[in-house]
């Protein structure tokens, strides 16, 4: 048994009980795509300067991000220039403050999304930049439609509708909570490339940012410091259909998947950490290159660790984490056969700055040999995220992939990314 202080495993978000900073309210690092790790991603400032009450359940709010790119040098198109924007405006409605409906909530997200080439003029396959996907690189699109009950406080939920996968499976970015504040673990890193976002062994097949899935997952939580998560989605994704922009379809191609993790305090510091691995299938005859694959799956693990705390005698809570990923599939038809990452994240190591953070990490792909003529891809990228003002950062990202995939001719691709994350 864990110590007393041990927290709780976030195995499912629960907007029941996710607060709701003001503007003016300081919050902690966060992720590079909020939109990609949190069902409730804003502070709720802008239902708040609408008039709702905090007490009535309903919580309005969302995100901005916004950013400029340079291939610096090498890539497919060295010296380009891209610009990127999303905006997520997110309603969560927790029924039980609202209308007494025990352990019941809603929750509907609307999305727009206006991005450039950024990561085809890098020649990457497993994307620098998050906050692009497949094309239609211009949509407008319900991002979120769900119904939450909780079934059995604080043990078994269940979220049914249109959701996000990548919140509840394979998040390597999932913060670590406990009772005790101050040794939370906030977004495990801030950086920017896809593979922190969705494993890159189940790109193309898993639902997520931009493009959810439509059907239910279940979280059960026996104890506070395991969880077993299980979904079933629509599966079409893994056949080029943009589910983002598209009806929900069930025509036998479904995405399931599994996960159980945990989490702990390590050594006589209480250095939290967390564990977590899942299996998954996709169904349906999948069809790439002139090779076809009735169906196919994988493994995947993650976890992180925090290694050093109090670093910095001007933020008490200052602290030094670590990450790694790993994923293989037996597809003949997605891009990428084995996935291997890892990081490092320092938060508030920069004088009195308790809400920076800066992080380095490397992303190393084998890439299916049907569709790609380089056998691998290798991605190195390092970030400083400034806390500006209240729910507001701005983060410079350098990246360098020395292989790009696109092509076995290109040079290694230097990038530069400036990165503006506001929360409200």
């Amino acid at each position: 048994m864990l110590p007393a202080m041990a927290g709780q495993t976030v195995a499912q978000q629960d907007p029941k009980t996710a607060a709701t900073p003001k503007l003016t309210d300081t919050v902690p690092a966060v992720s590079g795509n909020p939109a990609a790790t949190n069902y409730s991603p804003g502070t709720g400032w802008l239902g708040r300067t609408l008039g709702l009450k905090d007490e009535w359940g309903i919580t309005l709010g969302g995100l901005w991000l916004a950013d400029s790119n340079v291939v610096a040098a090498g890539g497919a198109q060295p010296g380009a220039w891209s610009a990127n924007s999303s905006l997520l405006v997110s309603l969560a409605i927790n029924a039980e403050k609202l209308v007494d409906w025990k352990g019941a909530a809603f929750g509907f997200q609307f999305l727009q999304v206006n991005i450039g080439e950024t990561n085809s003029q890098a020649g990457t396959v497993q994307g620098y930049n998050g906050i692009g996907g497949p094309p239609p690189n211009n949509r407008s699109e319900l991002y979120e439609a769900w119904y939450l009950q909780e079934m059995m406080k604080d043990v078994l939920k269940m979220r049914i509708g249109r959701v996000v996968p990548t919140f509840d499976f394979g998040n390597v970015l999932r913060p670590v909570t406990f009772a005790d504040s101050s040794q939370n673990i906030p977004a495990v890193s801030g950086l920017l490339m896809v593979p922190l976002f969705v494993n890159a062994s189940i790109l193309g097949a898993m639902p997520g940012y931009y493009n959810p899935g439509n059907g239910v997952t279940v979280n059960f939580t026996p104890a506070k410091n395991f969880y077993l998560n299980v979904g079933y989605y629509d599966g079409n994704l893994a056949r080029g259909v943009q589910t983002g922009i598209t009806p929900p379809q069930f025509n036998g191609y479904y995405f399931n998947i599994a996960e159980i993790g945990t989490n702990w305090l390590l050594g006589e510091g209480n250095h939290p950490g967390q564990f977590a691995m899942g299996l998954w299938r996709q169904t349906g005859v999948l069809s790439a290159a002139g090779v076809t694959q009735d169906g196919t799956g994988g493994f995947y693990l993650f976890g992180s660790q925090r290694v050093a705390f109090g670093v910095n005698p001007g933020v008490p809570n200052s602290s030094v984490s670590l990450f790694y990923q790993f994923g293989v599939n037996d597809s003949q038809t997605l891009p990428i056969n084995q996935y291997y990452g890892a990081g490092i994240t320092g938060f508030g190591l920069i004088g009195e700055r308790a809400s920076d953070s800066m992080g380095a990490g490397v992303a190393f792909s084998r890439l299916n040999p049907n569709l790609f003529a380089r056998p691998s891809e290798l991605m190195l990228q390092a970030y400083y995220q400034a806390h500006v003002y209240a729910a507001t950062f701005l983060q410079p990202t350098v990246s360098y992939i020395p292989t790009p995939g696109a092509s076995p001719t290109l040079p290694g691709a230097l990038a530069l990314t400036l990165r503006l994350t506001v929360l409200f």
